[in-house]
């Protein structure tokens, strides 16, 4: 069983024609400086919409992004298999803590990204968005999925 969740996983990323519904939410990240960043993002809360990601966009506005949850902290990987546009990752703990930021993925990179420790969710927005607020590791993201 172990294996047959990574095929299925692999199978459903590779399929282009499949439609996913996002629910949309809104976030807050708060920077130490005390600085508040709104953003308007869709959730990828199953297996299926988090293989799917944000493959196949042409764009992202300035204020997007996707927010990955998973149920529980663990080692996160991300790529970005079919992922047109340049990617900031912001990889987020249970309180809301980010833990490591991946900065300007490479579009259509097989090369796995990792969050380097235990994480329970990762932010997606538009490359360089981390380099423009100002936002660091340690910055706090407030959404209804984290301990407050």
């Amino acid at each position: 069983m172990r294996l047959l969740v990574p095929l299925l996983l692999l199978l459903l990323a590779s399929t282009t024609t499949a439609a996913v519904e996002w629910e949309r939410d809104q976030l807050v990240i708060e920077t130490r400086a005390g600085q508040q960043h709104h953003f308007n993002v869709e959730l990828a809360q199953t297996d299926e919409q988090r293989a799917r990601g944000l493959m196949f966009r042409e764009s992202l506005a300035e204020d997007a992004g996707m927010l990955f949850l998973y149920q529980r902290d663990r080692p996160l990987s991300m790529w970005m298999k079919n992922t047109l546009i340049s990617l900031d990752m912001f990889f987020i703990d249970r309180r809301g803590r980010i833990v490591r930021i991946a900065e300007r993925t490479t579009p259509l990179s097989e090369r796995s990204i990792s969050s380097g420790r235990p994480a329970r969710a990762v932010l997606e927005v538009p490359g360089g968005t981390a380099e423009r607020l100002q936002i660091r590791p340690g910055d706090r993201v407030i959404h209804d999925s984290f301990q407050r």
